[in-house]
């Protein structure tokens, strides 16, 4: 394996996801396609996309190195391979710059609120995959997940109307998203306001005895 591969190797490893305290989450179908910002036609590529073309290329290599090919045709499909991979991560570099650094700070059990906080304020609203993960981390502050919360990205905000840190104020605020229905998350959240908290629940009890009628 050139060592070119394994740098990216490192950062992006096959089977067994990266554990700190938390469990990192495989790159799923529907987080390549559940947010859709179409301008001609065309979905945005957000490092979302970006990380999961570039997954899907390693597992590619991987099982092309896995198997028996004549040597000429085997490097020359190494070769191709790896130059998409790189051409993948350049990409993730020009949405935000040292993007698999930032990542692995991210996932690293010394990752502390205030250098959560900073990734957060420093990254491009397209870098969803960093933010995503920002945005389910157990030490991410108030601060941060209010910050978050306003994020075009519906997995990011579903992320923060569940977390035990969201405020009063931020779990407010999304249980009125009239795009998706966060209401319902923040309804299990034990931090929104208690009259808030009533009113959701009554709505639950309501819409469950309504499916229960019918």
């Amino acid at each position: 394996m050139s060592q070119s591969h394994q740098s990216v190797w490192d950062y992006v490893p096959f089977g067994e996801p990266p554990k700190a305290n938390w469990e990192h989450q495989i790159m799923r179908r529907s987080d390549l396609v559940q947010y859709k910002e179409k301008e001609n036609g065309r979905i945005g590529r957000t490092s979302q996309i970006v990380f999961g073309e570039r997954q899907h290329l390693l597992r590619v290599l991987d099982s092309l190195e896995g198997t028996h090919l004549p040597i000429a045709r085997m490097q020359q499909e190494r070769r191709i391979l790896e130059e998409l991979i790189h051409e993948r991560t350049r990409e993730l570099n020009h949405i935000n710059t040292a993007w698999d650094e930032k990542i692995g700070l991210v996932l690293s059990g010394e990752a502390k609120p205030e250098m959560l906080e900073k990734l957060a304020k420093q990254a491009p609203q397209e870098d969803f995959y960093l933010l995503r993960l920002i945005s389910e981390h157990p030490r991410t502050n108030a601060k941060t997940l209010s910050r978050l919360a306003r994020h075009p990205y519906g997995a990011i905000r579903e992320n923060v109307a569940r977390h035990p840190n969201a405020d009063a104020t931020t779990l407010s605020y999304l249980s009125k998203d009239k795009t998706q229905p966060l209401w319902y998350l923040v309804a299990f959240n034990p931090n929104p306001p208690s009259p808030l908290q009533r009113r959701l629940r009554d709505r639950l009890k309501r819409l469950g005895d309504a499916q229960s009628g019918r």
